[in-house]
């Protein structure tokens, strides 16, 4: 989960201001979570207090109802209504928050069937379950793999998306908020990094949605790579105490050394 946290907060300032420069300033002054920590953290609370996740989801958002970016219209309204319902989406939301289930859960089988659960709250469009699926898939048969290879996730976009995924990707630069478009790019940049510390660099450098598919990356490479310590230290700095405290308890279920 780190790594989505890292990946959001690292591509933040960017987001409506792209950079193409590899060796951008990673956490900068104006940096900060956005709507991808807060939910990214609302999945793993509902996943370790045993809450369904609309309600998990509608408290932490309503919590922090203005983060940095601030949240689609869509979702706001689907926040802040008394009688929410999911509204069809297809964007890449349900895919940036869905790392906790491929951590607290053991089995495939049961990541698809949680993933699709966490998605279809607000995104039962099935490109916004596929996305969800398919990110939680791909981070689970990486932690889980003998031998970590990227090919895992060349796998997992031909399985989702078709054989010349990756050959159909948008345009660097290009502002697409879909799965659709999202999810495959996010797999692809996952399959070409060296290291955590490059995957990141190499999401936020192609500009678009930065820090979104700066999460979705840093959430791939999490499991696949060893996090920088001084990079955990630094993006868990900017969260409040009482995400601090969610992230230790999903931490400790996975059996990591909590953050101080």
């Amino acid at each position: 989960m780190i790594g989505t946290i890292i990946g959001d907060i690292a591509g933040s300032n960017y987001e409506f201001d792209n950079t193409s420069d590899y060796n951008f300033k990673m956490f900068g002054e104006e940096s900060d979570f956005t709507d991808d920590t807060i939910c990214t953290i609302a999945v793993a609370d509902a996943i370790l207090n045993d809450m369904d996740y609309q309600t998990a989801m509608r408290k932490w958002c309503r919590k922090y109802p203005h983060p940095k970016g601030e949240y689609g219209s869509y979702f706001l309204n689907w926040v802040m209504r008394p009688d929410p319902s999911p509204y069809n989406s297809f964007g890449n939301g349900s895919a940036m928050r869905v790392a906790p289930v491929a951590w607290l859960f053991d089995s495939e089988e049961k990541v698809r069937i949680e993933a699709e659960k966490s998605a279809e709250i607000t995104h039962n469009h099935p490109e916004g379950i596929k996305g969800a699926i398919a990110i939680a898939v791909a981070i689970f048969r990486m932690r889980t793999a003998k031998e970590k290879s990227s090919v895992i996730f060349e796998n997992v976009a031909k399985e989702f998306y078709g054989e010349n995924v990756f050959s159909k990707l948008p345009s660097k630069g290009f502002f697409d908020v879909t799965c659709q478009g999202c999810v495959p790019l996010s797999l692809y940049l996952a399959s070409h990094a060296k290291d955590f510390e490059d995957a990141i660099r190499l999401s936020v450098a192609y500009g678009g949605d930065s820090d979104t598919v700066g999460a979705i990356v840093g959430s791939l490479a999490e499991a696949q790579y060893t996090v920088p310590d001084d990079m955990k230290r630094v993006a868990f700095s900017y969260l409040p105490p009482e995400m601090r405290d969610v992230y230790n308890d999903f931490e400790n279920n996975r059996e990591s050394p909590a953050l101080q």
